[in-house]
């Protein structure tokens, strides 16, 4: 068994499934990655089977000291501050420099969990069935140690359901459901994956043309803090073709003049901005990218589905209900988000 693998992936659903053979496990929000080791060789392999072993140093040690001397273990890498997954701090860990690579992972060391046995020894287990891989992952993780952690399961689908409301406070964004006779299938959406759903109003603000140069590509959304700044938090995109278009027309009639008192007006021809907030602003993980975006008159709003929020920003691309004609811009605000009680990260892994 050669790196690259690609990981088996997870299609999303709505609510809890109810059947009988699944198993849950807390939906980690981390880099997915396959560590293959062979004796004091490690390497660590990402879903995009770019290696990503020069960026965790940190954690070759500790998976030579706790992982058996040949095997692949599918999992998670992820970063804890103040004991809360924290995805912006694992994103700054992809850096060029090797000075800044070194220093990040004293500062902000990285944990691997573990979920999935590919092979231990000479076994492959790629063709078994999940409960004998996940046996074989127990048996292989008996002795490991903190940074290493082997990821909770239960078949109860009340212990699931509380997993999925509580541990969304540790920074976790749901559930993934594995069907307990499934193989392990390389790249394929045969697992299941349970995510938070919620609902905000935003502000449209402005707008990207999509990749293709017809119509619309995306919304940039933004909602206002209590001291009356707009904050860029996010965009919907995912638009069709023809809904591409017909935003264009729809959203022509706040163009004109939106620039004179848009209030994001400072950053229409800047290159940078400090906080990583601009819309429209490069930065290193978006490559070369067009970025350009048209600003809109602060007048329409628009309903968004999103599943999380960090840091002030909506977790993903967010999807476009509809509009809010009965909605003022004003009345999108911070405090209509639903933020999930904090719990501490040593609850999720059991300790």
């Amino acid at each position: 068994m050669q790196p690259p693998i690609k990981p088996m992936l997870a299609k999303a659903v709505d609510g809890l499934p109810e059947r009988d053979d699944l198993i849950f496990e807390p939906k980690w929000d981390g880099f997915r990655c396959i560590i293959f080791r062979d004796g004091d060789e490690v390497l660590l392999g990402s879903r995009n089977e770019r290696p990503l072993t020069r960026y965790f140093p940190e954690m070759l040690e500790p998976i030579r000291d706790s992982l058996p001397e040949r095997c692949v273990i599918d999992g998670e890498l992820i970063v804890a501050t103040d004991d809360h997954l924290d995805f912006d701090a694992l994103q700054q860990r992809i850096h060029p420099a090797e000075s800044r690579v070194s220093m990040l992972a004293e500062q902000t060391p990285a944990a691997f969990v573990a979920f999935d046995a590919l092979a231990v020894g000479d076994d492959d287990l790629r063709e078994r069935p999940f409960t004998e891989r996940r046996r074989h992952l127990e048996q292989a993780l008996v002795g490991a140690e903190p940074p290493i952690h082997l990821t909770r399961t239960t078949s109860d689908h009340e212990t699931a359901a509380e997993w999925f409301r509580v541990f969304e406070g540790a920074g976790l964004d749901g559930l993934i459901a594995k069907p307990t006779g499934d193989p392990y299938v390389e790249n394929k959406r045969t697992q299941l994956k349970i995510k938070h759903v919620r609902t905000a109003d935003a502000v449209v603000a402005g707008y990207r043309w999509h990749k293709d140069g017809e119509g619309v590509g995306s919304l940039l959304l933004g909602l206002f803090t209590e001291d009356g700044r707009l904050q860029h938090v996010g965009v919907a995109a995912s638009f069709t073709k023809k809904r591409r278009a017909e935003l264009v027309e729809e959203l022509a009639p706040l163009v004109e003049g939106a620039l004179s008192e848009h209030p994001w007006r400072e950053w229409a021809e800047a290159a940078a901005h400090e906080d990583g907030r601009m819309p429209g602003a490069p930065h290193r993980w978006s490559g070369k990218k067009d970025h350009t975006w048209v600003p809109l008159r602060i007048e329409r709003v628009a309903e968004v589905k999103y599943g999380s929020t960090l840091n002030g920003r909506f977790r993903e691309v967010t999807r476009m209900l509809r509009w809010r004609p009965d909605k003022g811009p004003g009345e999108c605000t911070f405090d209509q988000l639903d933020e999930p009680e904090a719990v501490g990260l040593g609850t999720v892994l059991g300790r």
